[in-house]
Formats: C-alpha cells, structure tokens, sequence
C-alpha cells in the first residue's frame, strides 16, 4: 500500500505530539462515556470513530445512511482494532429522518455527539435540489442533532467545520460558515466546538480517491496544475476532531497549525508521486481526448496518461486558508493545533430571515439557485461567490 505522508511529501504525522500528551486526559474523559457519532461510515467519520474505539468508551453508536461503507467500518475495526469492552453498534439511518429521533430516545443520552455528516464537494452546488439538500444536511440537520444532544445533556457537540468556511467563495464553504453562525447562538444552551482543516487525502469521491479508482480501471488521470492544496491524512483528520470534541471549549474551532510539516502541493505534483510509486512514467497529453484514446497503448509501456490543465471551474479558491485576520486566535494552547476563540455573537434577525427564507422557499415546491444565493448574501455580505458556468462534473 502507498505511503500518504510520502506521496504528500510529508515524512512526519501533525499531531503525534499532541495526542500523546493529552492521552491520558483522553482516555479519563471517554473510560465512562457514551459517544453518538453521526455520518461515521464517511472517511471523516471512520476516523473518528477508530479513534473513539480505540480509547473503548463505555458506548460508541455510529449513524450512517451508508450501508456499504458502515459494514466496511465494523470490518476493518474488528481486522486491526479487535474488540473492546463497550457497547459498539452501527444504525444505517438517515440523521434527519424520524428513525434517528427514535434512536436518540431510546439508545440515549449520550455524553459526546459527534456530527460528521456533510456534503462536502463544491461540485454539489451545481444545481438548486442538491444546493437544497445541501442547506438542510449541512445547516439545518446540525441544529436539529444539536438540539437533541442538549435535551439529553450532552457533555459537548462537536461539528466538523472546513477551512473553506473562512473567507468562502463557494456555496459548500459558505454552507460550512452559516453552519458556525447558527452554532454560535446554540452555544449559549449547549457546550460546542468545531474544527477546520485541509483536504483529507484519499477521502471517498475526493481526486485522490479518484486517482485509485482510475490507476484499478486503467483509465486516464486528470488533476489541475495550479491548484494548491494543503493536506492531512485520515487518520489525522480523525485525531484533530477528536482533540476538539474533547478539550476545547465552548465556541472553539481547532486548524492545523502551518510548519514544515504541512505544506501546499498542487494535485497534478501528487498524481506524479503517486504514478512513479506504482512503478509508471506519467505522460502528459494535450487533451482529454489523447488521454482517453491512448490510454491502452500507453499503459502497455509503462506510461500512464495524464491530462493537466488550468482550473477554471466554479468555486474554486486561489489559495486556503484556515482563519480570518478578524478572528481571535490561541497558538499557544498545542504544539500542532490552532484555535479559534469564538466569542458569542450572531444576529438573530438575520438567522430568523434565513430559516424563513429556506422554509419559505421548499414549501413552493420549485426554486432556483439564484434564490438560493441571495439567501446566502443575506447571510455573508462579504461572500465572495464568481459564477463561471463550469462545474467540475464537466471535467474528466
């Protein structure tokens, strides 16, 4: 199997020292609890929820609508991880259906809530149903869960957030950024706090994922090559969740912290890496089309075809970033790990407008995206959205 930090140019993982400082102060918190986590068949999820299962809560229920991916999980925990004395179940329900309130009523009350669930890609906001869906999974299903976490006296709920939350450009990061302004006003009834961080390397329906799905189907790659991008591994995204879900406090969001062990690397520089590792010359073709067409002559040499080209598709962000210059930041609380401290401000006035906006606006039975964005706008005047037309189902 390939190296992840290799092929990101990484030799060493981000948090191995802040985890193993606060092990025991992980393992003192989590001996007794009862952990809830909600989309744990995700990459994302399956991190955390290895990480919880390793430290054996006394329960650890993981929610998916993925039945495939939760079998996948409970295998490979019971391959590596084994068993632990804890309640461990998997429950293939949706977080926003009657069934998980029923869950929640009876398998209940949980210490620790973990809401992994997301849509997560920019390519999902090239339509009004899924930008719709994408408004509800995102926003409205984190107050919801919140709010039965709170009724059951939960210790804390944590949120994964994004860095494309911080100055957004696009409908998915500003879904993200929205996400934190409704949490903040929970925040003054429920303990909360989120993380932001990079791309997950490899994660389901990723570019990455899709070099392995390609590299299996003997089929071309394609990746930008002027898109940089930082990185984190699974198992990293899984250790900074956890590491806010369990020591930060009310209103925090926890980032990686910038050094030489995480750096931005373009996606076409990965691709290369990860074609030389599996014993292929990438060679670069002039179009999709020379891709697609020489793809079985070339493989028999030992070249892999790659098509990389200039990005030019909605949403796309010049550069990442993990915070704003007006937010308060603690750099000095961990060795890795950055924090955001949030104080509580929100304007409730614009929050009643939203939800009204969005309830109003299913309820017709017909919408565009258009509407969609002015509520957005509404929202986050300095939104930076750029329509271009071009959407990344349009690439190969």
């Amino acid at each position: 199997m390939l190296s992840t930090l290799n092929l990101l140019g990484r030799q060493e993982p981000l948090f191995a020292d802040d985890i193993a400082d606060h092990e025991s102060a992980l393992l003192g918190m989590l001996k007794n609890a009862r952990c809830l986590v909600i989309g744990g068949a995700g990459t994302i999820g399956q991190a955390v929820t290895r990480e919880l299962f390793k430290r054996d809560p006394a329960a650890l229920h993981v929610v998916d609508v993925s039945e495939n991916n939760m079998v996948e999980l409970v295998r490979d925990i019971r391959s590596t991880i084994g068993y632990g004395d804890g309640d461990f179940r998997t429950f293939a329900i949706d977080c926003g259906s009657p069934e998980f309130t029923a869950l929640v009523h009876a398998e209940g009350p949980y210490d620790y809530v973990f809401n992994l669930s997301a849509l997560k890609h920019v390519r999902s906001e090239k339509d009004p149903f899924t930008l719709m869906r994408m408004i509800q999974v995102n926003v409205f299903n984190t107050v919801s869960t919140l709010r039965m976490a709170k009724a059951g006296g939960a210790k804390k709920y944590f949120c994964v957030s994004t860095d494309k939350a911080a100055n957004p450009v696009n409908m998915m990061g500003a879904s993200k950024r929205i996400m934190e302004l409704f949490l903040m006003r929970e925040s003054h009834t429920q303990s909360i706090s989120m993380a932001r961080f990079a791309n997950v390397a490899f994660s389901d329906g990723s570019l990455l994922h899709g070099f392995n799905q390609r590299f299996s189907k003997r089929q071309p790659i394609s990746a930008p090559n002027d898109v940089r991008r930082y990185f984190v591994t699974q198992q990293e995204s899984g250790e900074l969740c956890l590491l806010s879900a369990m020591l930060g406090e009310n209103r925090d969001i926890f980032f990686p912290k910038l050094s030489e062990k995480l750096h931005l690397v373009t996606f076409s520089e990965i691709a290369q890496r990860y074609l030389h590792r599996l014993g292929y010359d990438p060679y670069e073709c002039e179009s999709e089309d020379e891709a697609r067409s020489r793809a079985e002559e070339l493989i028999e040499q030992r070249k892999w075809p790659c098509y990389f080209f200039s990005s030019d598709t909605t949403g796309e962000k010049d550069f990442e970033e993990f915070f704003t210059d007006k937010e308060d930041l603690d750099m000095s609380r961990f060795t890795s790990v950055g924090v955001i401290r949030n104080n509580s401000c929100f304007d409730e006035e614009q929050l009643k407008r939203f939800e009204q906006g969005v309830s109003s606006i299913r309820e017709g039975g017909r919408w565009t995206k258009a509407q969609l964005i002015d509520l957005f706008f509404d929202m986050l005047p300095e939104f930076a959205h750029l329509e271009t037309g071009k959407y990344l189902d349009q690439r190969m």
